[in-house]
């Protein structure tokens, strides 16, 4: 691994990033990709489901829901794949128990990936190495060598009256040898940038349109430190509230627009960025297949992941479709997991660490990666 000093002055910065964001609430993966020529679907859904004459077709079977239309290009471009009948072995259908397996990886200490960056950190860890947009860290993120949380990069400055303590920690630190004064010098050496960043207003690139909700405002924040180059080689994102028990498209519908004006503003504000960042969109599980009799849909199983980024085999949806017939659904009638996210996870870390970087990630299990890169 480069030292941080190459991480902080914008000429190491070569390591890809892997975007991490987490839908929270159990989002509908039957209503945000929609399995258009399965009867199943409009006998279980007959007032929600989404009509095919309004669907975003994908390849003959699933069709996306028209408010995610913003993602045709980037599918059509071959930098989206979906994996459908996603999700894990959970069957709690508990939001805090299922997130809270999903992000450890597993029943065990740490986040996975956490457990990923320990695997890759060398003898110094930059203090921007991992990056939670938001308020406190994810439990994803638990036991990572180095995690800054952030809401703008308003957060990382050492306050009004800087100029005589970075004078002060400069003298300090350059008097340091080893760990400790590399880590301090160059979390002085990333403060600067910061600064210089600050001081120039962002603007975003290729006809890019962010929302002015907090996701895409996150994600703006994620483009402009990518393009940096300030050593960033994980951050996690949250898109929260699709639990939807009653009035499904009352709480949905905003939030997939949000969702894919965010990704889709990100994917072209990043152009040729996009070739060293990964993106990975997930939720604790779906929703039941039948919809309720409040026009909403229950806690279920299987849903729907997104992988976006340089090298994706996309244009394409992955994964076993079991069918919605009774026979195949689950408990009480839910889409069976036949893809585990882990499975979808691993081939995006063997991309950005090895082989041998998944058994330490995910030990206590036994891997089938989805093949989504060629």
């Amino acid at each position: 691994m480069a030292s941080l000093q190459t991480y902080t002055n914008g000429d190491g910065d070569k390591n890809h990033t892997l975007v991490v964001i987490f839908l929270r609430g159990g989002a509908d993966g039957l209503n945000m990709v929609a399995p258009l020529e399965d009867p199943g679907y409009y006998r279980a859904r007959p007032r929600i489901a989404i009509e095919k004459s309004k669907a975003v077709p994908l390849d003959g079977f699933f069709g996306l829901n028209p408010l995610l239309k913003d993602l045709e290009p980037a599918y059509k471009d071959g930098a989206l794949a979906i994996v459908h009948a996603a999700g894990s072995e959970d069957d709690t259908r508990s939001h805090f128990e299922a997130q809270d397996l999903m992000e450890h990886g597993g029943i065990m200490g740490g986040g996975w990936l956490g457990r990923f960056l320990r695997t890759q950190a060398g003898e110094t860890v930059g203090p921007l190495t991992a990056v939670a947009l938001g308020r406190s860290v994810p439990e994803c993120l638990r036991g990572a060598p180095s995690t800054t949380v952030l809401e703008s990069l308003q957060d990382f400055s050492l306050g009004t009256k800087r100029s005589p303590l970075i004078q002060s920690l400069s003298r300090l630190y350059g008097l340091q040898a080893g760990a400790l004064g590399s880590a301090g010098r160059s979390t002085l050496d990333a403060v600067a940038r910061i600064e210089k960043l600050r001081a120039t207003p962002y603007s975003p690139e290729h006809g890019a349109d962010y929302g002015k909700d907090n996701f895409s405002r996150d994600l703006m924040e994620l483009a402009r430190l990518i393009k940096a180059r300030v050593g960033v080689q994980a951050a996690s994102v949250d898109l929260g509230g699709w639990d939807s028990h009653f009035g499904q498209s009352t709480v949905m519908d905003p939030l997939m627009t949000r969702l894919s004006k965010g990704l889709s503003a990100f994917y072209r504000d990043l152009g040729s960025e996009l070739e060293h960042t990964t993106v990975v969109a997930m939720t604790e599980f779906g929703r039941r297949v039948e919809e309720n009799s409040a026009f909403g849909t229950d806690h279920g199983r299987g849903s729907v992941m997104f992988v976006m980024g340089g090298g994706v085999r996309g244009g394409k949806v992955y994964g076993r479709w079991p069918g919605l017939t009774k026979d195949v659904l689950e408990g009480p009638g839910d889409l069976p997991v036949t893809t585990n996210y882990r499975n979808v996870l691993a081939p995006v870390l063997e991309r950005l660490g090895g082989v041998e970087s998944l058994s330490k990630t995910f030990p206590e299990f036994e891997l089938n990666p989805v093949p989504l890169f060629g």
